[in-house]
């Protein structure tokens, strides 16, 4: 593939990540769509590294260091699934037990 494919394609998932996330009242979706931003910038990480560094593996060492994010984020949704199967809360701005 390309090298502006593949930056096409992480340029298309982080606007739409980062449209869900300005848009969305739903926790699931808020948190989808920060999964889609950490994972256009493991593309990006990954492409960079290969085009100009080909021999060291810097940026393949920057998203593997970097993927614990997106677990966290997982963690994250099976935390809020659970909290709205219990309360039935949709929306994360009515969760006052947070604060």
């Amino acid at each position: 593939m390309m090298f502006e494919h593949v930056l096409f394609l992480s340029v298309y998932l982080f606007s739409i990540g980062i449209y869900g996330l300005i848009t969305s009242r739903n926790m699931v979706r808020a948190l989808i769509c920060l999964e889609l931003i950490l994972n256009s910038i493991n593309l990006n990480l990954v492409t960079f590294s290969d085009l100009f560094d080909s021999r060291q593996l810097k940026g393949d060492i920057f998203a593997i260091l970097y993927s614990p994010a997106a677990a966290e984020a997982a963690i994250e949704l099976s935390i809020l699934s659970s909290i709205h199967r219990n309360r039935k809360i949709h929306s994360y701005q009515s969760i006052e037990f947070f604060k």
